[in-house]
């Protein structure tokens, strides 16, 4: 783990690896190593290691802290690595140790498990797991955790939370909690947001124009050419190019998302298949992507590429 803070080096396209699993369904360490060194090789610029697309929810504690260790020596300090903690609080806290143990250099808290919680609530909760590890934390803003202006202004104010991440896409209440707390808090407190939205891309325009451009690509995962290609128009303002994969790539794919129940990460999973690297299959209660789904995935991907002018198919798993 680097001593720099985390909040400066969340910059640029962030990676959200798959967790690998072999034949038997037993974790597979050295595909997922290889997994993440190369989308580290490809440029992502921080490893969110077991967080949604990697399926915390189905992993051991014993697997998470080996996950998190192996993608903290694949990065070797090159990028940040930001593991997920959740379920209740005592939960939370063990995962958040065990990430701490194996390496990390922060976390990304997601809502708790099943229950619907006041502000107050929450608040308590964010709090206690900001407190048990020297980490930064990112909270995920999602279901049963959505906050109002006020109470992340006071998330904010916990030391060791840095962030917010956004997976519930109302951008009325985000640009009403940014001027929250620019208002509250004194000029320069380092607090970030991420649009966390599933296929972040497609909102990616509506979210850089109330000041939000951090964000997580679960296409990185298969296609990171057409990933890098997007990120880097956004950013340069080529709205041309952005409009272009909006339509030719980014908004059939979430289409085709919204054809099957979990596919936000089935199908991103057969994604990684698709590019070589054989990463096995989602653990119940997920379940596998129709093989026509995945047909279609494969054809747009290569609709991608032809998009930026990158040549068809192959490349490093």
């Amino acid at each position: 783990m680097t001593s720099a803070p985390l909040a400066g080096r969340l910059d640029g396209l962030l990676f959200f690896p798959v967790t690998a699993y072999g034949p038997d369904g037993a974790l597979d360490v050295d595909a997922f190593r290889a997994h993440v060194r190369a989308g580290i090789e490809d440029g992502a610029a921080a490893v969110f290691a077991c967080c949604g697309t990697g399926e915390f929810h189905a992993l051991t504690p014993e697997e998470f802290r080996t996950c998190v260790a192996a993608a903290v020596e694949e990065a070797a300090g090159r990028v940040p690595v930001v593991a997920g903690a959740g379920y209740g609080t005592a939960l939370a806290v063990q995962y958040a140790r065990a990430a701490e143990d194996a390496g990390a250099d922060g976390l990304l808290a997601m809502p708790p498990y099943l229950v619907a919680a006041d502000q107050r609530g929450l608040l308590r909760h964010y709090t206690e797991l900001a407190a048990a590890t020297s980490l930064d934390v990112i909270v995920y803003q999602r279901d049963n955790a959505v906050f109002t202006p006020a109470a992340v202004v006071e998330l904010a104010r916990v030391p060791g939370v840095i962030g917010l991440k956004d997976g519930h896409g109302d951008l009325g209440l985000m640009q009403r909690i940014i001027s929250a707390v620019r208002s509250e808090l004194p000029p320069g407190h380092p607090f970030l947001y991420f649009n966390g939205l599933p296929t972040a891309e497609l909102t990616g325009l509506a979210y850089r124009g109330i000041g939000v451009t951090l964000y997580s690509s679960a296409v990185f995962c298969f296609a990171p050419d057409i990933a890098l290609a997007f990120h880097r128009a956004l950013n340069t303002g080529d709205d041309d190019t952005v409009n272009r994969l909006l339509d030719g790539f980014y908004a059939p794919l979430v289409a085709l998302r919204g054809l099957g129940r979990g596919y936000a990460v089935s199908l991103v999973k057969a994604g990684v298949r698709l590019r070589g690297l054989d990463v096995g299959e989602v653990r119940p209660p997920l379940s596998e992507p129709d093989p026509a789904h995945v047909e279609a995935l494969a054809e747009l991907i290569e609709r991608g590429r032809a998009l930026i002018g990158a040549p068809g198919g192959g490349g490093r798993a």
